[in-house]
């Protein structure tokens, strides 16, 4: 099971918010039956893992699908999320 730590989540959430705005950004999502070998990096490492939203209502085509065509509209915002987590981190 992944499961996110509580100070590291709130960090990432944090590091959201100042890149997305509060409004942008999902704190409280609903647990998923996913499966994901993040989870095993979890157990040595405190850290928590995210969803970035990069859907389109114009895209059919599922994630993990030879067909999926990744937005690169949103490479800016997931580098801007990493640089300010990083900044976050390096000021505490």
């Amino acid at each position: 099971a992944l499961i996110n730590h509580e100070e590291q989540t709130k960090r990432a959430i944090k590091a959201a918010e100042a890149v997305v705005g509060e409004a942008n950004v999902d704190g409280n999502r609903v647990p998923c039956m996913g499966g994901e070998d993040f989870a095993l990096m979890l157990l040595e490492r405190p850290g928590a893992f995210i969803f970035m939203g990069i859907s389109d209502e114009t895209m059919t085509r599922q994630l993990h699908s030879p067909t999926y065509d990744f937005n690169d509209e949103a490479i800016p915002l997931g580098v801007a999320y990493w640089i300010s987590l990083v900044q976050q981190e390096l000021n505490n």
